[in-house]
């Protein structure tokens, strides 16, 4: 073994139910190095991670830690070998401290059997202030402020605190940054490269290529279970790794069509909701993608919400097809053929528990009961026609929705409503956390469901190259209200950047 390297993994090999998720795979982490995963959802990234945490069970292969092949049955062993994982979504307990999160099932106590609380919170302390975080203004409280006060940045920082205190040599990363925004992504990264410096290998997993070529020394391929190939980062580019992840190049990432723009489907004029967002005015046509710009916290969710039902507010005015409606719930938004998927689609978009044919099924049971009954055979044939024109992976309609990686959750919670059949298509962050393969589906799903003039898309996006390469007009948001409207021949990173951050303001 080199000198220099601290994890290898050997021949894994992992099968589930129908589906051979890892085939053969070898990996290695060096010391001091960051080395990314790349592939589509469901390529195996994940459950080779698992696997290293002893979350799940390989069915053959070797795990070698410093020259020595060991077993990692559980979260456990793996924290005994120095592997610490920070996952996509983290779980945290809202009303625990930010010093007890640190010790959780570690908890120090004295020579009389209790808890050192004093050593706990000095220890804690000193901690965040070698790593530079104890001034962060959140912390009202010290180390004794509650969770449920911090943002998901501030548990991500905290994690790595924990992994450092545990002395972990290898630290993965899956999809860090996928919920917070540019500022605490880049500040992150930092921590990455930190880390770095000080030896610690770093498995880094994520679809943003920017943030893969700007941290990563080397990059690892998985497609359909196998590793397709590692290479230096200096050796590859953004389109090489794509098409290895694909298996074929995508061309245009952005399939925008030119799409016949028909009437007004939506007009909002002066919807204001009382400290959340005031004077919205905007209006989607068919055929349109109308995108909304703005930083985490310039109010773009929460006026999609309100227009679909899911909160109240205080005045204003909401058209559909020149007609005033008062949407006060859900069910009349889907009424006035409005629907909306959250940007949280584990949480909000699907029953998890639930199967592929409960989950698409479920909002649209008044097409499938009648008579006294459930007619299972129509249901199942709908469901069946979303899964094939979707391209939703899955040997079954009948396996849990848990079970499917990101983007094909994303296709089921899109499918669902697209039995539905609304004239307007609220999407909200629509291709967070899946991978570029699945972006494509999804952007090529847009422009296919616009292009006969008859229905237009709202979309929010974090992600500036998806508004500039999907939408037709962009409304910006500054501090709940909306700074500026602009036009595709407009568009520019640069100028949306200069609205969102309130440094132009829009004539007038």
């Amino acid at each position: 073994m080199a000198a220099n390297i601290f994890l290898e993994l050997k021949n894994v090999t992992k099968r589930f139910p129908g589906v051979l998720a890892l085939d053969g795979v070898s990996f290695s982490a060096h010391y001091g190095e960051v080395h990314a995963l790349c592939g589509e959802n469901g390529a195996g990234k994940s459950t080779l991670m698992k696997i290293l945490t002893g979350i799940h069970k390989a069915d053959s292969g070797e795990i070698v830690i410093a020259g020595k092949p060991v077993t990692i049955q559980n979260p456990v062993d793996a924290r005994k070998q120095g592997i610490a994982m920070i996952f996509q979504e983290c779980a945290f307990v809202p009303e625990m401290s930010v010093a007890e999160s640190l010790f959780l099932g570690d908890l120090p106590v004295t020579q009389f059997r209790r808890v050192d609380w004093r050593f706990i919170y000095k220890t804690t302390e000193e901690l965040l202030r070698s790593e530079g975080l104890m001034d962060n203004p959140r912390l009202t409280d010290g180390v004794r402020t509650k969770l449920k006060l911090l943002t998901i940045a501030d548990i991500q920082m905290l994690e790595i605190v924990k992994a450092i205190h545990k002395d972990s040599q290898v630290i993965i990363m899956d999809e860090p940054t996928s919920s917070i925004a540019k500022k605490e992504a880049d500040d992150l990264l930092q921590k990455v490269i930190e880390l770095k410096k000080r030896g610690k290998s770093i498995i880094y997993i994520s679809h943003k290529m920017e943030e893969i070529f700007r941290i990563a020394d080397r990059i690892t391929v998985f497609r359909d279970g196998k590793v397709v190939g590692t290479n230096s980062a200096s050796n590859l580019n953004i389109d090489t790794v794509i098409t290895m992840m694909v298996g074929r190049e995508l061309g245009n990432n952005y399939p925008k069509t030119a799409a016949r723009i028909g009437g007004e489907l939506l007009r909002v004029e002066n919807l204001k909701r009382a400290g959340v967002f005031s004077d919205i005015n905007f209006t989607l046509h068919a055929g349109e993608i109308v995108g909304f710009a703005g930083l985490v916290g310039a109010g773009r969710t929460e006026v999609v919400r309100a227009i679909s039902g899911l909160d109240p507010v205080d005045g204003g005015s909401v058209f559909v097809a020149g007609r005033e409606t008062k949407i006060k719930n859900v069910s009349d938004s889907i009424a006035d053929g409005i629907a909306m998927c959250s940007e949280d689609r584990r949480r909000y978009g699907l029953v998890l528990i639930r199967n592929i044919r409960e989950n698409i099924g479920l909002p649209n049971l008044d097409r499938y009961i009648y008579g006294g009954r459930l007619h299972q055979k129509k249901e199942l044939e709908e469901v069946q026609n979303q899964i094939g024109n979707l391209k939703i992976k899955t040997p079954s309609a009948e396996i849990p929705a848990s079970s499917l990686s990101g983007g094909n959750q994303q296709k089921v919670v899109l499918a669902k409503w697209l039995i539905k059949d609304p004239s307007v298509l609220i999407l909200d962050e629509p291709t967070r956390g899946i991978d570029v393969g699945a972006k494509y589906e999804i952007y090529k799903l847009m422009s296919e469901m616009v292009k006969d003039g008859k229905k237009g898309i709202v979309m929010i996006s974090s992600e500036m190259p998806e508004l500039l390469g999907m939408c037709d007009r962009i409304y910006v948001m500054y501090k709940g209200s909306i700074a500026a409207e602009i036009e595709r021949g407009q568009f520019s990173q640069e100028l949306i950047m200069q609205y969102a951050t309130g440094s132009l303001r829009a004539a007038g």
